[in-house]
C-alpha cells in the first residue's frame, strides 16, 4: 500500500484547478443505464478509484464502457443491459453503488442489488430509499443480505423524506424517470451534484423540475435519448484546498468550480480571518499569519457541508483559540480527532461536539486516514504542521482525490507518494 510523506510548514502558492465531481459523476455514470440507445459521453470525469469501480458495475450489468483518464472522457452504450443483480463484491467498494437501484428497476422492471459499502463514518441507511421505492409502487423485499425490488413500470406518488437525502433524492429521480404518473419528492436534497445529475437527465429527455429546492416533480417520459453532458467542479475538492491554505497561511486561487456552491465554507473561513474574492468559476483566498477560532455546524446543502467537517477541525487546531463544531449529518464523524491528537491538536468530543483549543504548531507524526474527506483533513494537517509525517491507508484519499499529491506539489506542498 501507498503512503503519503509530508515534510509541514511551507506556504502554498499559485494557481490549481478542480476536476470534476465525483459525487456528481458517479450518478450520471449510473444514470446512463436508463438509456437504451446510442452512445452517451460524459467528460470531465476525474480518474478516481470510485470511477473504477463503476464501470465494473456497469459492465457487469452488461453496459459497454470506454474510459480515456487522461482525457477524462467516458463513453457508454447501455443497450446490452440485461442483468438486473448487482453482487456484493462489486457493491462493498463503495456507498454510491446502491444507487444502482434505480436505474435497473426503472428499465428492467426488477432490481437485486446487494447492501453497499463504502467509508465506515457512522450508520448511513439505505431504508429511506426503500420506502421511496414502496411508495411509488415497488415491491420490495430484504433477503440475504440483498435488497429485492419489482414493479414495471411504477406509478409514481409522492415520496416524502424526513431528512433531505442526496443519494434518496438522485434515486428517486432514477426511478420515476419512466413511471405512470408524476413523482414528487417532498424535503428532497438540494445539492449542487444533484442538479447537475437533474440537468444531465433532462438534457437526455427527462422531464425534471426544482431540482436545486426542497419540493422536485418528475413528469415520466417514454424513452431516453444518447447526449454529451460535461459534469461540473468538485466543490468539495475546492474547499479542502481552501482549508490547506487556511491552516498554512497561504494565498491561493481555486479555478474550475462555482464559488456560489460555497457560500457557508466561504462565510466560515471569512470568520476566521481569511480574505476572499469571488468570481466565475474561481476563488482567491488569503489567510492571515494566524487563523481566529470558529463555529460551525453541519447541515444538509445549502448548510455546512459535512465532507468538509474534517477540514475544519484541521484549520481550528492551530487557530488562536477555542474553536466549536457540531455534526448533525453522521453522529460518529469524529474519527479524525484522535488522528489530529497524535499531531498535538488539543479536540474534545462530547455528544456529538468538538471542541478545539488551537495550538501554534502541531508536530508531524505517523496517522491513518479513516475515510476519504478525514483522510483529506490529515493532508491539510500535515502541511500546517513541523516536521516530516507520514499518512498511511491512503487509498481512502485515492477515492476521492485523483493525484493530489502532485497537485498539491504544483502549489509548494513538500508531500510525496511512496510504497509503505
Amino acid at each position: 500500500m501507498d503512503k503519503f510523506v509530508i515534510k509541514g510548514g511551507k506556504k502554498l502558492s499559485g494557481s490549481i484547478k478542480v476536476e470534476g465531481s465525483k459525487n456528481a459523476a458517479l450518478p450520471i455514470i449510473l444514470g446512463a443505464l436508463l438509456i437504451d440507445k446510442g452512445e452517451t459521453v460524459i467528460k470531465n470525469v476525474p480518474p478516481l478509484r470510485d470511477i473504477f469501480t463503476s464501470i465494473e458495475v456497469m459492465t457487469h450489468l452488461g453496459a459497454k464502457v470506454s474510459y480515456d483518464a487522461k482525457a477524462q472522457v467516458m463513453t457508454i452504450n447501455a443497450k446490452d443491459v440485461g442483468k438486473d443483480t448487482a453482487p456484493y463484491d462489486l457493491m462493498r467498494k463503495m456507498r454510491a453503488s446502491f444507487l444502482v437501484l434505480g436505474p435497473v428497476l426503472s428499465r428492467l422492471g426488477k432490481a437485486k442489488i446487494a447492501l453497499p459499502g463504502g467509508c465506515s463514518i457512522g450508520a448511513r441507511p439505505v431504508n429511506f430509499h426503500i420506502a421511496a421505492f414502496r411508495k411509488m409502487g415497488a415491491k420490495v423485499t430484504e433477503r440475504g443480505g440483498f435488497v429485492i425490488a419489482e414493479g414495471k413500470p411504477l406509478k409514481g406518488g409522492t415520496v416524502y423524506f424526513d431528512r433531505p437525502s442526496h443519494t434518496g433524492t438522485e434515486n428517486v429521480m432514477f426511478a420515476a424517470v419512466f413511471a405512470k404518473e408524476n413523482t414528487y419528492i417532498v424535503n428532497a436534497g438540494c445539492d449542487p451534484e444533484i442538479v447537475d445529475v437533474a440537468n444531465f437527465l433532462n438534457k437526455a429527455g427527462a422531464k425534471i423540475s426544482g431540482a436545486g429546492t426542497p419540493n422536485m416533480v418528475i413528469e415520466p417520459v417514454k424513452k431516453l435519448k444518447a447526449v454529451e453532458y460535461k459534469v461540473a467542479g468538485d466543490r468539495l475538492i475546492a474547499g479542502t484546498y481552501m482549508y490547506a491554505a487556511a491552516a498554512t497561511g497561504s494565498k491561493l486561487e481555486i479555478t474550475g468550480c462555482d464559488p456560489n456552491e460555497l457560500t457557508m465554507v466561504n462565510h466560515k473561513l471569512m470568520e476566521m480571518g481569511c480574505n476572499i474574492k469571488l468570481s466565475k468559476n474561481r476563488i482567491n483566498i488569503t489567510a492571515p499569519k494566524r487563523l481566529k477560532p470558529g463555529s460551525l455546524t453541519t447541515f444538509p446543502y445549502p448548510g455546512f457541508p459535512t465532507d468538509l467537517q474534517p477540514c475544519a477541525m484541521a484549520a481550528a487546531a492551530v487557530a488562536s483559540g477555542t474553536s466549536h463544531i457540531v455534526e448533525t449529518v453522521f453522529k460518529d464523524r469524529y474519527l479524525h480527532a484522535m488522528e489530529f491528537g497524535r499531531l498535538g491538536a488539543y479536540i474534545t468530543v462530547t455528544s456529538g461536539e468538538a471542541i478545539i483549543n488551537g495550538v501554534r504548531k502541531l508536530q508531524g507524526t505517523e496517522v491513518m486516514a479513516p475515510d476519504i474527506r478525514a483522510g483529506a483533513a490529515l493532508v491539510v494537517a500535515c502541511l500546517a504542521a513541523q516536521g516530516k509525517s507520514e499518512i498511511l491507508r491512503i487509498y481512502h484519499i485515492d477515492r476521492g482525490y485523483s493525484k493530489l499529491e502532485e497537485k498539491l506539489s504544483s502549489i509548494g506542498a513538500d508531500i510525496k507518494r511512496l510504497r509503505e
